[in-house]
């Protein structure tokens, strides 16, 4: 249940449309519901302006979709990470709706599209095709919350002239999600062209001595451009939401 949500049953209430104790059963789960297993925050529309997110990786495709359904059932948008198609079999199972995106790895429920909103965009990037799983795990994400998208792939560092057929876009940006593996140099690059928010992301793309990410990882913490914040490796998921927080945080 989202504020709106909320308003609208008090509203109902108020105007006797509603009786008092069909509010009060409505908002018996409002904090979380036990599952046994889980405990589903349905209160984090409220606080956060955005529902509960499912990391599928370690759970079974029963309770993913469990946890899936019971989100469904309170918030017209709904995101699960790291997700399977074993997890997505069992998800639709219960939610028919419910989209699958495997090169993210993402199950959403899409009942209420934002609208686009011109300029207030997030620019994703990815420097290798090898990299494009992570980037689109960010670029879905920021998408599902509600941020309109550009998507810029293989504009890594080793022909440089890729990146710069990708100026206008990348300086339109508001915010942009820049994800490299190797030796993670490209957010390097990007923050010293841009004026606004850049979110580094390693990926675990690489040979040894890239140490499944950590090598691109210390790098991008070592940047020496500024305005590049840094999430965890293989993280698009943490930083689609950040650009979208940062897109469009005076109008959430």
């Amino acid at each position: 249940m989202d504020t709106e949500s909320l308003k609208s049953l008090l509203r109902s209430v108020r105007e006797g449309s509603v009786e008092v104790e069909d509010a009060v059963q409505r908002l018996r789960t409002l904090p979380f519901e036990d599952l046994g297993f889980a405990r589903v925050d349905h209160h984090r529309p409220l606080r956060q302006g955005i529902p509960e997110v499912v990391f599928c990786q370690g759970k079974t495709p029963d309770q993913a979709a469990r946890i899936f359904q019971k989100l469904a059932e309170q918030s017209e948008n709904v995101l699960a990470t790291r997700a399977s198609e074993e997890h997505f079999h069992r998800v639709q199972e219960l939610v028919p709706e419910a989209q699958w995106h495997p090169e993210a790895r993402i199950i959403r429920l899409m009942r209420r599209v934002i609208d686009d909103r011109g300029d207030r965009y997030v620019a994703v990037l990815s420097a290798g095709t090898s990299d494009i799983p992570v980037a689109e795990e960010a670029a879905v994400t920021a998408e599902t919350l509600g941020s309109s998208v550009q998507r810029a792939y293989d504009v890594g560092v080793a022909g440089l002239h890729r990146l710069l057929d990708c100026q206008e876009m990348i300086y339109g940006a508001r915010a942009l999600v820049v994800v490299a593996g190797m030796e993670g140099a490209l957010p390097s690059v990007v923050g010293g062209l841009v004026s606004r928010p850049v979110i580094a992301v390693p990926t675990s793309v690489g040979y040894g001595a890239s140490f499944q990410g950590l090598a691109a990882l210390l790098a991008m913490l070592n940047c020496c451009a500024s305005g590049v914040a840094v999430v965890n490796i293989d993280n698009g998921f943490g930083a689609g939401y950040l650009a979208h927080l940062i897109a469009n945080g005076d109008s959430l």
